[in-house]
């Protein structure tokens, strides 16, 4: 078999390869109640679920709801981005700055985002930009902290080259510290796409806001456990579309990049 075919039967091996293990993963979970093991009141079989989740498809609310909460994690995930990559790239490049602030940051990064919660709902009360605090915020250092090293990780030698030759200081940020810091970029990116995510649906729990976390927790206080499961799956295909989609860019964005090259050669 050449290198070729083999390269082209590694992704379709994998598919199924994910296939089979979600297809066990099901198994087991209609398993579980069928055999008595835990209560179906509390874990409902997987088939009562997809049934429920299938309704719940063709449910002009549902969608209503899952639009509130994708539309307030863009939101959130765009000015987390753009203010990180501003920050994050003034501060990697100046040296005192990323002195002066690395105990600040350290301090505030650890902070958990829901118990900012509270402050939240005071400043703006059971409203969506109280989410998008929240949402801000958790998914903030995900890119701030990855673009600082991005940007703190270009060679000396290839600096101390740009400037021999000339190269004014937009010409060194593009041609220079944009290469090195995009793959830092990426990876920060798809991160925070994820937190954004989880801060998204646990801030409509918390808060009460429309969307899917306001949908969990009504189902879980009306004691709904088939459409409280059917709801927690809808989380799951979300993040797991927006994990491929992010990787899919990055793959397309970072083409030319070893780190990239070497997965796909492997």
């Amino acid at each position: 078999m050449s290198v070729r075919t083999t390269r082209r039967a590694r992704p379709l091996r994998r598919a199924l390869l994910g296939v089979a293990g979600l297809a066990g993963f099901l198994a087991g979970w209609q398993l579980v109640p069928a055999l008595g093991l835990i209560d179906p009141q509390y874990l409902p079989y997987v088939t009562d679920v997809l049934a429920r989740l299938a309704e719940q498809l063709v449910d002009l609310a549902f969608w209503r709801r899952l639009g509130a909460t994708m539309t307030s994690w863009a939101i959130g995930l765009t000015v987390a981005t753009c203010a990180a990559v501003v920050l994050g790239t003034v501060v990697g490049l100046a040296p005192f700055l990323r002195r002066a602030t690395h105990t600040t940051v350290e301090f505030l990064r650890p902070i958990p985002s829901v118990a900012l919660i509270p402050l939240a709902v005071l400043m703006f009360g059971i409203q969506r930009q109280a989410a998008l605090v929240i949402i801000v915020y958790a998914s903030f250092w995900q890119v701030f902290v990855q673009v600082i090293y991005g940007v703190a990780d270009v060679d000396a030698v290839a600096r101390d080259t740009a400037r021999s030759f000339g190269l004014t200081r937009r010409e060194r940020l593009t041609h220079l510290v944009l290469p090195t810091a995009l793959p830092y970029l990426m990876t920060g990116l798809r991160l925070a796409a994820a937190v954004a995510l989880i801060l998204a649906v646990t801030a409509e729990m918390v808060i009460g806001n429309p969307g899917l976390g306001r949908m969990i927790e009504l189902s879980r206080s009306a004691g709904d456990a088939v459409g409280l499961y059917a709801l927690v799956v809808v989380t799951g295909l979300l993040g797991l579309t927006v994990n491929l989609v992010f990787r899919f860019v990055e793959r397309r964005t970072l083409s030319w990049h070893q780190s990239v090259r070497g997965e796909e050669a492997g």
